[in-house]
């Protein structure tokens, strides 16, 4: 009974280590050296990593000196690296010596720029915005490569657009109970602008014992009010607009109301 069960047991090791081993062989049956193809035109590198169940794909272009125009100067995987079949080989194709002069956008316009630049086969490689108020808006602050550099590695720019700077906000503060005068030194060196400045109305209460004879106590009880002296730097603020807490933005008109 022993020996029936070593027998068995010996059986089960021998057929675990043959799937193992087959496994290992299928795995490794599918691995494939990535061949050299840094100098063949594109045409020729697909066809020899066709053959070897591998894909190609150009991601860049860039110039090179040495490598001529059209065919393959960079590759990644690099060559004798071992990958499975259907993994994808990326290159870079090379444009040869630089022969395009870099023009100068500065000033033009972002399609302007656009243009000039495609029309000597370059592209627009990307394009970040600077906030300014010295520059009309969409206009070319900078480039990179500037002009007419030379050793340029690829064939693309990237520009600096100016752009609307956003104006300052703030918060209003609470100007009511200060003098007109010295707010309005506030808000000019805060660079906000004094709007109209008005005099409360005030309702004048007449004094005892001199009604109208004939007149009722109730419709005398009340005169009207004489016309307010105009308003001085000493008024004190009762009223402002915008009100204080309000969010405003720089340059806002404000408006007093005083006494």
């Amino acid at each position: 009974m022993f020996r029936i069960a070593f027998l068995a047991l010996v059986m089960l090791l021998v057929a675990m280590v043959s799937a193992l081993t087959a496994m290992r062989f299928a795995i490794h049956g599918q691995e494939v050296q990535v061949p050299a193809v840094i100098g063949l035109t594109p045409s020729e590198a697909e066809h020899k990593l066709a053959a070897l169940g591998l894909e190609m794909d150009v991601e860049r272009q860039y110039y090179s000196p040495q490598i001529p125009e059209g065919r393959i100067m960079m590759q990644l995987p690099m060559a004798a690296t071992k990958v499975r079949r259907g993994w994808q080989v990326r290159v870079a194709q090379s444009l040869g010596p630089q022969r395009v002069s870099i023009p100068d956008v500065t000033g033009e316009s972002e399609r302007a720029a656009e243009l000039n630049l495609r029309r000597r086969g370059l592209e627009l490689s990307s394009t970040a915005e600077l906030q300014t108020l010295a520059v009309p808006p969409n206009q070319v602050l900078a480039q990179s490569p500037p002009a007419n550099a030379s050793q340029v590695a690829a064939p693309k720019t990237s520009l600096l657009i100016s752009t609307t700077a956003d104006p300052q906000a703030f918060v209003m503060p609470n100007f009511v109970g200060q003098p007109v005068g010295t707010a309005t030194r506030t808000l000019q060196d805060a660079g906000f602008k004094l709007g109209n400045v008005t005099v409360a109305a005030a309702v004048a209460l007449q004094a005892p014992g001199s009604a109208v004879s004939g007149s009722t106590p109730t419709a005398n009880a009340l005169s009207s009010p004489a016309t307010p002296p105009p308003p001085t730097p000493a008024s004190v603020i009762v009223l402002q607009t915008p009100p204080a807490g309000q969010k405003i933005l720089a340059g806002a008109v404000v408006n007093f109301e005083v006494r």
